[in-house]
């Protein structure tokens, strides 16, 4: 039987040149999950109004349940600008503050958590005392709790970031975030693939963490995980944009670890399945393991 997966925090719709497109990481992540075949609820917040309306609709249309979506009145529904003149470097500006930076506590979610295997959440959606103080209860319900690290200027704080760190089992961040991480912490620069790994096994050890998986854009990955390193090289693919790569890393990362698939064959896997999605224009493009696998074989034909 699939494992459950709560995913905790923001949905909103990025305003590209293009056209707006839905997006949040964590809505990315369970779209993916769900795409993978494994159980996902989302727990986040829209406003009353028509993009919430829109939202809501979408979030269906992908075969996600919005029943823990709350419809908030007071707060409209998340946007958020994004620059892709650097395909491989999207620039954000976020507005603040909106509906998901109000997700309630609710009993009834503490009871969703504890029943599911695992807890999804980001920092981004910790930047406001509302929905941040509901995830710090949530997260003493968690069985297992997988931070993503998502670090957009100015939406963060040391204390929190260091605060979701510690509540953590498993951690998945870029190597631009290991490297301002490792400052913080003050384990000192952080400038290539050797002073990477040796980063990676210092927060395991110093959080005790499970995993620490860190993304290294067209480098591939590195997991560090039962005191081993795991590398995966990067993909060759046609890079249409790069939104949602990650969230599918995850999704893909995290649907190889509830199944207990060797680290190595889940972080290939997570890595294709990155690279399959940034082919794509947009955040949640059809991504079956199907088509995952089929690009793998392709690249080691």
């Amino acid at each position: 039987m699939n494992k459950s997966v709560i995913c905790f925090g923001e949905v909103l719709w990025d305003i590209l040149p293009t056209g707006q497109q839905p997006g949040g990481a964590p809505f990315n992540v369970a779209v993916h999950l769900h795409q993978l075949g494994q159980p996902v609820q989302l727990i986040s917040r829209v406003g009353d109004d028509e993009l919430g309306r829109e939202l809501l609709a979408f979030i269906e249309s992908k075969g996600l349940s919005t029943a823990h979506v709350q419809r908030g009145h007071t707060h409209l529904t998340g946007i958020v600008k994004a620059n892709v003149d650097d395909a491989n470097e999207v620039v954000y500006k976020i507005v603040q503050p909106v509906a998901w930076d109000y997700i309630q506590y609710e009993p009834d979610l503490a009871e969703l958590v504890a029943q599911a295997d695992v807890l999804v959440y980001g920092s981004l959606v910790a930047r406001q005392t509302g929905s941040r103080e509901t995830l710090y209860r949530l997260l003493e319900n968690a069985r297992f709790r997988v931070f993503d690290v998502n670090l957009r200027p100015p939406h963060y704080t040391k204390e929190i970031t260091k605060y979701l760190l510690s509540k953590a089992h498993l951690v998945k961040m870029n190597h631009h975030e290991l490297v301002e991480l490792m400052e913080w912490l003050g384990y000192g620069p952080v400038a290539d693939r050797e002073d990477r790994s040796g980063a990676m096994r210092w927060l395991a050890e110093r959080y005790q963490l499970q995993a620490v998986c860190v993304t290294c854009g067209a480098d591939g990955a590195m997991l560090y995980t039962g005191g081993q390193l795991y590398r995966a090289p990067g993909l060759s693919v046609e890079v249409s944009d790069t939104i949602g790569s990650g969230d599918a890393f995850l999704a893909a990362l995290l649907t190889g670890w509830l199944a207990g698939n060797e680290p190595a064959a889940m972080l290939r896997f997570a890595c294709a399945a990155g690279a399959l999605v940034a082919t794509h224009q947009g955040a949640t493009p059809v991504l079956t393991a199907a088509d995952v696998t089929q690009l793998l074989k392709l690249q080691t034909a």
